[in-house]
């Protein structure tokens, strides 16, 4: 849903930047699903920005990573399992739309399960949970 709901709100508001939060030990930055998030924002459009990150002043890394023209920012910290949280925003207005996965990795069983079960009769990749949620009306996660 995170996916779905980031690229509709990347229609109506011009800038956003991604923050992708998980455990002290998770060893990639970013993760693969600010990866994906990042890439389906780049299908819409690019993020209008306000100053390029070249031109920060200081150290250009703190401003994140850019993946598919979209900043993002990744943290590592006790307490965390997996987050990602896309922030978007206009003059005036933000958005927020965030992912938190809990104590645990359990709510990502769910749609493991309903990618094992759409696997029958499917050719190719597919990229993203939504996009199975979408093929079929039938899908739930439980």
């Amino acid at each position: 849903m995170l996916l779905r709901f980031a690229t509709e709100a990347a229609r109506h508001l011009e800038a956003w930047e991604v923050i992708d939060y998980a455990s002290a030990g998770k060893p990639d930055a970013p993760s693969g699903t600010s990866r994906e998030l990042a890439e389906r924002l780049a299908s819409v459009r690019a993020p209008a920005s306000g100053l390029p990150v070249e031109q920060t002043l200081g150290s250009p890394e703190a401003r994140g990573a850019t993946v598919a023209g979209t900043q993002v920012h990744s943290l590592r910290l006790p307490s965390f399992t997996v987050s990602t949280e896309t922030i978007f925003a206009a003059d005036g207005e933000r958005l927020s739309i965030r992912h938190d996965a809990g104590e645990s990795a359990a709510p990502y069983v769910a749609g493991t399960l309903l990618a094992i079960r759409a696997l029958p009769g499917r050719v190719g990749v597919t990229r993203g949970l939504d996009q199975l949620l979408s093929d079929s009306s039938q899908a739930t996660l439980t």
